[in-house]
């Protein structure tokens, strides 16, 4: 990452985060699969770092991956297993490079500021099983879809 990240791109992709990270954190907390790991939610930090940096009435554009990452969490809902490897893979990537990141990004950059990283990493660890990986690819190819659709949205420097 380098650079500065442009207030408004970045605001796009936190709108594109907030539903799936509330979707996923709101079917997992129904499942108990967050429960002991505290202070891991983010789609608040998430809607608080957007409201911050976002500056028009209209809403920002809402990219074809969120509604299909939606989509399959709704399918995977009865799935502890898949929805865990969700939680993993997401907050994971956060709680690891959150301190360098949040150095990044415009505004206070919530979404990466956790009060125990490390324990909180550790305790999510604890609850890994081999049978998590191939899901942990599919939430990693829906990431990787999330910045091939931010791609357009990219300002050319000036």
């Amino acid at each position: 990452m380098s650079g500065e990240i442009d207030p408004e791109l970045y605001a796009t992709f936190l709108a594109n985060q907030h539903p799936m990270y509330n979707v996923l954190e709101a079917l997992a907390m129904a499942k108990g699969l967050l429960n002991g790991l505290p202070d891991i939610c983010r789609a608040q930090a998430i809607h608080e770092d957007f409201k911050e940096l976002w500056k028009h009435d209209e809403a920002p554009p809402y990219l074809d991956v969120t509604k299909k990452y939606l989509d399959y969490l709704r399918e995977i809902e009865n799935d502890e297993v898949k929805l865990f490897a969700h939680v993993y893979t997401r907050h994971m990537g956060d709680l690891s490079g959150g301190k360098m990141i949040a150095l990044k990004v415009p505004g206070e950059g919530r979404l990466y500021k956790f009060k125990e990283p490390d324990t909180l990493k550790a305790k999510i660890r604890e609850r890994l099983t081999d049978d998590m990986a191939d899901e942990s690819k599919v939430c990693f190819e829906f990431a990787t879809q999330t910045f091939k659709e931010m791609m357009p949205y990219v300002k050319s420097p000036s």
